[in-house]
């Protein structure tokens, strides 16, 4: 196979990376096939899904490729062919007219043809092949797969072989990452072509994607066409020798309402994890008890912290297990916190009153930060919608509530999302299911507000990509056959010890 493999795997997350949207991928693809000759770009992207193939699965001899009646088929037929080449037992099932495939596809169906490669109409029998290529639907694909195209995709999903996508896994949307219907194949691997899609990695993308590689066939630089990004790790440094803890700030907590004062003491002692230099625990229930796993938190009465002095020049988490009780002090935090950090009661509180919504707003006016971190029903509430809008467009709904209270929001969940006026959004690869345990919502809280007191200088969006980063890795080391406690988790984190450097 001649061509330098240009394939490179996205996951596990080393790095940042450029995500494009549908038309953002189709303006790349207009230029490139304006500056190659004619098939050039069908040619390069058969060949590394064929590549792909013989790396992912090498000891498959039999191959389905279902290929549909775009230029998605079109590629899948250039592997076709490429593996056919290589010796495979190849069987192409085409659903489309041939006579009315795209002008690329049509001549790769011409040249599959002349290699001899079986192309058929009818799928073949689930027991029949090692490894199946969907080849159905690409990025035009905008309704629910039905007809042939549903059914090859029920028999990709259930024959028990491995599957490896193209661009896409038929039935996802690749702006949204939700499935146009109910039929969406569920890919071992899919190799995104020219561009990553934003679909990938939110929603349903990874439960459908399996392992996500990209080749963008030559066709790098395209970075300022980007329309979100995938966050990479943040930088690891040392702490300079004479440094010492005033240099690294205060963080206030505040919640734990009656009941609920784990919340707020898992989110003090990530904070205290993260590296802050002293963290104050002000408890909802009035307990002022130290907390004898770290009796390095310094418990305070309510009234002793909600001090404008020592608000304007601390880091304050507000809202992890604070019940109705913190709407009462939400006021004086919105309007002197230096850096603040919200979650959980304070959304929910913030979502119900539109004179917060307003103080909330005028922060930022003021030059003071914020940092929101909703799951999607919060986020709803805020939004005045439903929770499955909210996970209809994951992008477009943080975009409209950063936009809405001028912060930073993290909208957590699978992909978790991060928007802020202004700046490019982007989505957080790291992390799982894992996390679907009381409590991790908490540590993140307390992980940003432990970050951010360290460097009070830096934009609210680094700071949260850096968090949320981390928080998802530390989940992703956990044993697997372990559950991971929210306690867990501060330790995992700890042993990471992710602090950025000092200026």
């Amino acid at each position: 196979m001649r061509q330098r493999p240009t394939t490179v795997a996205v996951l596990p997350s080393i790095r940042a990376w450029p995500l494009h949207d549908a038309a953002a991928t189709r303006g790349i693809e207009r230029a490139a096939l304006q500056a190659l000759p004619p098939h050039a770009l069908m040619q390069r992207a058969g060949l590394a899904l064929a590549r792909l193939a013989l790396a992912v699965a090498p000891h498959a001899r039999r191959l389905w490729i279902a290929a549909g009646p775009g230029n998605n088929g079109g590629d899948g037929l250039v592997a076709a062919r490429w593996l056919h080449q290589a010796g495979r037992s190849v069987r192409v099932s085409l659903l489309g007219d041939p006579q009315r495939l795209p002008d690329d596809a049509r001549d790769a169906h011409a040249q599959a043809l002349q290699a001899g490669v079986p192309i058929g109409r009818d799928l073949p029998d689930a027991a029949s092949f090692d490894l199946s290529i969907d080849a159905l639907l690409g990025l035009g694909a905008s309704r629910a797969p039905a007809g042939d195209i549903a059914a090859a995709i029920r028999l990709l999903n259930a024959a028990g072989a491995p599957v490896l996508a193209v661009d896409l896994p038929s039935g996802l949307s690749a702006d949204r990452g939700q499935c146009l219907g109910d039929e969406a194949v569920r890919a071992t691997h899919t190799l995104s072509l020219l561009t990553l899609k934003p679909g990938l990695f939110t929603a349903e993308g990874r439960d459908h994607c399996g392992s996500i590689w990209l080749d963008t066939l030559g066709l790098d630089g395209n970075e300022a066409a980007a329309t979100a990004r995938l966050i990479g790790p943040p930088v690891q440094v040392l702490r300079r020798h004479s440094q010492h803890k005033g240099s690294f700030g205060d963080v206030i907590v505040v919640g734990g309402a009656q009941g609920m004062g784990g919340a707020a003491m898992l989110a003090a002692r990530a904070a205290l994890t993260a590296g802050a230099g002293r963290v104050y625990l002000a408890r909802l229930d009035g307990n002022t008890a130290p907390d004898p796993g770290r009796p390095e938190l310094m418990p305070r009465q309510l009234a002793d912290v909600l001090r404008p002095g020592l608000l304007g020049q601390s880091t304050v988490v507000c809202g992890c297990g604070g019940g109705d009780a913190v709407a009462d002090c939400l006021p004086v935090l919105v309007h002197h916190a230096a850096r603040l950090v919200l979650d959980a009661d304070a959304l929910n509180a913030i979502a119900i009153s539109p004179s917060l919504q307003a103080a909330l707003r005028a922060r930022a006016s003021h030059g003071l930060a914020t940092v929101a971190t909703p799951h999607p029903l919060e986020a709803s509430r805020w939004l005045g919608t439903d929770t499955a809008t909210v996970q209809s467009d994951r992008l477009r709904h943080a975009e409209a509530l950063a936009q809405k209270a001028q912060c930073t929001v993290v909208l957590k969940g699978s992909g978790s999302v991060l928007a802020s006026p202004g700046m490019i959004t982007a989505i957080n690869p790291t992390g799982s299911a894992r996390l679907a345990t009381a409590g991790t919502g908490d540590v993140l809280a307390g992980w940003l507000g432990g970050l951010w007191s360290q460097q009070p200088a830096d934009a609210s969006m680094d700071v949260a990509c850096a968090g949320v980063w981390a928080h998802g890795r530390a989940a992703d080391d956990h044993p697997p056959d372990l559950a991971l406690r929210a306690g867990d988790l501060i330790e995992a984190l700890a042993r990471r010890a992710l602090v950025r450097p000092m200026p």
